[in-house]
């Protein structure tokens, strides 16, 4: 009986984490990575981006796999998201703004499961903010555009940074190169 009890506890556990994780509230406040600009703001407030949509536009602009990541701070499943294994030579915008960030010349396969980058393609380009949903504290990685939650970033990566942006495919849409300057001039 006490076996029972204690599994079924855990997968409730489990389960409560993963479904959660689409409505999980984040505490915003300032992470201090050495490699990120930083936000200054207090730990209730939320910074304010230069591209702003009501919730409504949103909705409109993404779809529900993009809305729920960019903004409900969502995650893929691991491997089974259009960019982890992708091997395009391009660059991956923000899918809510448009804002370039990461370029497929700093992606690397990280055994995760999620696109993974060594680096921005400019730390301008994303904002570093505190995560502690889950029990846990983590770096998450937001659009410096729009604030579209993109991902989170570990001090596992490889050199020469040795940081890993493990990011949501649904959260960006690859460009390729050659379509890169033809996208700029629109």
């Amino acid at each position: 009986m006490k076996i029972i009890i204690t599994v079924t506890a855990i997968l409730s556990i489990a389960g409560i984490l993963f479904i959660n994780e689409e409505h999980a509230s984040h505490n915003d406040a300032l992470h201090s990575h050495p490699h990120s600009p930083l936000v200054a703001m207090q730990s209730d407030t939320v910074p304010t981006f230069p591209y702003q949509k009501t919730e409504a536009e949103w909705k409109e602009i993404l779809t529900s796999s993009q809305y729920r990541i960019l903004r409900k701070k969502g995650t893929e499943i691991p491997y089974i998201n259009e960019y982890f294994d992708f091997k395009g030579d391009g660059i991956y915008v923000c899918a809510g703004c448009g804002q370039h960030l990461y370029d497929s010349d700093h992606k690397y396969k990280s055994g995760t499961g999620w696109p993974s980058f060594w680096k921005p393609i400019d730390d301008s380009l994303v904002v570093e903010l505190e995560d502690r949903s889950f029990f846990m504290v983590r770096t998450e990685i937001v659009c410096s555009n729009c604030g579209g939650h993109l991902g989170h970033v570990f001090d596992d990566g490889p050199q020469p940074t040795g940081l890993r942006y493990c990011m949501n495919s649904a959260a960006m849409k690859f460009v390729a190169r050659d379509e890169i300057s033809e996208q700029d001039s629109k």
